[in-house]
């Protein structure tokens, strides 16, 4: 993870993720326990947590072709500088994670949908071609 960053994957609670992969909480429970399939993480309440990719793998599910996209922005062209060096930071994060990855950049202020990175970024995603996504706030 980015400090100061996010990346974005989705986590199932016990009983979302049993559903999802049609086995009950309790053969989730054994499998934590005898180490088949451990939880991606748990809670300070002890609540356990799966991931997407975890969903994929109990599902037999490959998205070979999917990418990790690291996504940075500034407000102005001054900040041209600033933009250069988020895009190395999230370099160095990405080459870190030994996977596939891209970097899309942008330039304009204030939220909105009309930057062509960031409508590249949600068509991707859209299509389930983007593994997770990682910015600099």
């Amino acid at each position: 993870m980015i400090k100061g960053g996010f990346c974005t994957m989705k986590y199932y609670t016990i009983s979302e993720f049993s559903k999802l992969v049609g086995k009950s909480t309790q053969t989730l429970r054994n499998w934590d326990k005898s180490g088949y399939l451990k939880p991606h993480h748990k809670a300070r309440n002890g609540y356990r947590y799966y991931s997407e990719d975890q969903l994929n793998w109990v599902l037999n599910i490959k998205h070979e072709s999917r990418i990790i996209v690291g996504y940075c922005r500034v407000s102005s062209n001054k900040q041209k500088d600033d933009l250069e060096r988020q895009r190395e930071s999230v370099k160095k994060y990405l080459i870190a994670q030994g996977k596939p990855f891209e970097i899309i950049t942008d330039i304009g202020s204030g939220i909105n949908y009309n930057k062509k990175g960031l409508q590249n970024l949600i068509k991707r995603i859209e299509k389930k071609e983007i593994e997770k996504s990682c910015s600099l706030i």
